[in-house]
């Protein structure tokens, strides 16, 4: 594990050419550019603000508005799907770099996540902006955010290994993907509060790693509360996201050698 992160490390000039190559490409040929990337994440806040606030009057366990308890549980979301859907298929969208026999094909993954990472930190400026439009007080708080980054993109490499590894000799794992992320951002309290749910389904919740990537944005922003305060919950998702790594980076060197052939 510590030699796959030190490659990426090594490798870390040519990632960030490959990523910022990747987030340019995404918009040639559109007339708006990087505005389309935005549009269809607002327009979802808004939709769920209106149905979930103004229609059915939800409040959350807190006096802040519903708006700015969702926000910071969605900007991770929205990291974390863009991440794993690209990620998923890196190695189709590089096959002409994986059929090179002197490239190394494990930084493919890690471009995707970094140029889905480009767009996650302007989403952070922008609720950094609404935070302070609405009469936030700056707060050293805010900056556990970069904690919180930090282990989504942990979580999401040992993802991405295992499911791009995958998908290369098995089509369907992007198809299986998109369900796992449809049933995951309902799974997550990201839409809902967490104290709706009887006390007796709280720790069945919890095991999700996401629950405890969206409860520390919502710490950070909305509670005011730091990671080392959830001890047991850290620890069990740094166990559970390493165990995912080791899995997925073996698979990934598993499946390697047949990566060429099969593309």
């Amino acid at each position: 594990m510590i030699n796959d992160i030190k490659e990426i490390f090594e490798k870390r000039k040519l990632v960030m050419t490959l990523a910022k190559s990747d987030f340019r490409k995404k918009f040639i040929g559109s007339y708006f550019g990087i505005i389309w990337m935005f549009i269809q994440p607002i327009v979802t806040v808004l939709i769920y603000y209106f149905v979930f606030q103004v229609a059915m009057k939800a409040r959350p366990a807190t006096d802040s508005p519903y708006v700015i308890w969702l926000i910071p549980g969605i900007v991770p979301w929205f990291y974390f799907n863009e991440a794993l859907m690209a990620g998923t298929n890196s190695l189709y969208d590089y096959q002409h770099l994986v059929k090179k026999m002197v490239f190394n094909v494990s930084i493919l993954p890690s471009v995707k996540i970094l140029s889905s990472m480009f767009v996650h930190c302007i989403f952070i400026w922008i609720m950094l902006i609404v935070f302070l439009m609405s009469g936030q007080t700056p707060s050293l708080w805010w900056l556990q955010m970069l904690y919180y980054s930090g282990c989504t993109t942990f979580l999401l490499l040992g993802l991405v290994y295992f499911t791009a590894s995958v998908n290369v000799v098995f089509k369907d794992m992007g198809q299986l993907v998109n369900i796992f992320l449809q049933f995951g951002f309902w799974l997550a309290p990201i839409m809902w509060d967490f104290s709706m749910l009887p006390s007796r389904l709280h720790k069945f919740f919890k095991l999700n790693p996401f629950y405890y990537i969206v409860q520390g944005f919502r710490d950070s922003f909305v509670f005011k509360v730091g990671f080392w305060e959830k001890p047991l919950l850290t620890i069990y998702f740094w166990i559970v996201s390493i165990t995912i790594f080791c899995i997925g980076t073996i698979m990934f060197k598993r499946l390697k050698p047949h990566f060429a052939d099969v593309l």
